[in-house]
């Protein structure tokens, strides 16, 4: 990870001078992780793709303003948070927004049916803050003062939505056969082999 910082920050250092393909370059490497955040919250693939073409456009109009380019990564999903939470708001009133974790595609590849169907139910039955704390610890793998520039509040907020979110998990799912009660291990398998559609600025 550390190389890979050092590469990004790079990149992000060469296209603030306006070398586009240094962005592309970008691009190629966070736009499937992206996608994948983005899917798992909007829960449709076409909603996704749009929105991810919309996160890297305006990535790329914001960059000079990045002023830690170490930072690019939590800076991006800050972006895509923001779009992906503008869209809800205008498809659902406040409340109820729906949760389906890569369209349940990671779960029935790491789980039985049955148990599938159980993590599935219990990930709906978390807050909306919960749910995509979740999502962005387990699945992306950012540590906790990413996840809080991307959600824009203080680590000790981020750690207890999280660790609420866990508990409950963790004592709803003990009981279901096939699920390892201590953690969510299963859930840790990385993010939904989907393709992206292919992006960069041209």
């Amino acid at each position: 990870m550390i190389f890979r910082e050092v590469e990004d920050r790079d990149l992000v250092l060469r296209a603030q001078k306006g070398e586009v393909d240094a962005f592309n370059v970008l691009v190629s490497r966070w736009e499937k992780r992206v996608f994948n955040y983005l899917l798992r919250i909007l829960r449709a693939r076409e909603d996704a793709q749009d929105v991810a073409q919309e996160v890297f456009l305006k990535a790329f109009q914001s960059l000079r303003r990045l002023e830690t380019p170490a930072k690019f990564a939590p800076w991006l999903f800050r972006i895509a948070h923001n779009e992906a939470y503008s869209l809800l708001r205008k498809a659902k009133p406040e409340g109820e927004f729906t949760f389906d974790p890569a369209g349940g595609d990671t779960l029935r590849r790491l789980y039985p049916a049955e148990t599938a169907l159980a993590v599935h139910a219990a990930m709906a039955r978390l807050t909306v803050d919960q749910r995509e704390a979740v999502v962005l610890k387990i699945y992306q793998g950012f540590k906790f003062e990413e996840m809080a520039e991307v959600l824009g509040e203080p680590v000790s907020t981020v750690k207890s939505r999280l660790y609420a979110a866990l508990d409950f998990l963790k004592e709803v799912l003990a009981p279901v056969e096939g699920y390892p009660g201590r953690r969510l291990g299963a859930l840790r398998g990385g993010p939904v082999e989907e393709d992206p559609p292919t992006g960069g600025i041209t």
